[in-house]
């Protein structure tokens, strides 16, 4: 099965807004491309995977990508992750011929390997990866890529359940461990601290930015 992964990276500059009450915006820069790195580099070296698609409207990001194989859809107006994610998803089916996408953002720094096995293993057309919280979505599957319309944001598990639901297709939740933590709040930095699934590039930079006090 043609698998395609879909990579949305917002501009370094507008990332993590949310950190900072506990980091500056040089760190915050930081952080979010050793993030994406770390996200890029698993994702560019998984066998079952056809292609990656990054949707991004960051040139350091882009030139990355295509260095490391991946295809890159540039996104200048930055609508939001289900925007670029749609977009992503368009080119993968038209371009691609993809029969299935694995939706992925770019802060779950410690993504493994045994994880994505897990998770390319399921045979149901939606299969939604929640975050720590049980509420967000921090990875999607979809068979065929238009099963349902990506809903990102707060609260999206139930949206995504509800989406395939209304479809009339077979849906499963999937809690996977390295994808569990997604990094948008103070919260989600101290716990990314202290994660046993952390990649090379981010604990670097984690090592060198102070904890907030």
């Amino acid at each position: 099965m043609r698998t395609v992964a879909i990579l949305p990276v917002k501009r370094f500059a507008r990332a993590k807004q949310r950190l900072r009450a506990g980091v500056d915006g040089a760190a915050r820069e930081r952080l979010a491309a050793a993030m994406v790195a770390d996200v890029l580099e698993v994702l560019a070296a998984y066998p079952a995977l056809e292609r990656v698609v990054v949707v991004t409207a960051e040139p350091s990001v882009a030139e990355a990508a295509t260095a490391a194989g991946a295809h890159v859809v540039p996104d200048p107006d930055e609508a939001g992750q289900s925007a670029a994610v749609a977009l992503g998803v368009l080119v993968a089916r038209e371009e691609l011929a993809a029969q299935r996408v694995l939706l992925v953002p770019g802060d779950t720094p410690g993504l493994d390997p045994a994880d994505l096995d897990a998770l390319l293993a399921r045979t149901e057309p939606v299969v939604v990866v929640p975050d720590r919280h049980g509420t967000g979505t921090n990875a999607l599957l979809l068979r065929p890529p238009t099963a349902i319309a990506p809903a990102f944001g707060p609260g999206s598990r139930e949206r995504h359940q509800t989406a395939a639901e209304a479809a009339g297709v077979d849906h499963a939740v999937v809690r996977l461990a390295s994808l569990a933590l997604d990094v948008d709040t103070p919260d989600d930095l101290a716990a990314l601290r202290t994660s046993a699934h952390l990649g090379p590039r981010t604990a670097a930079v984690l090592a060198g930015t102070p904890s907030a006090a």
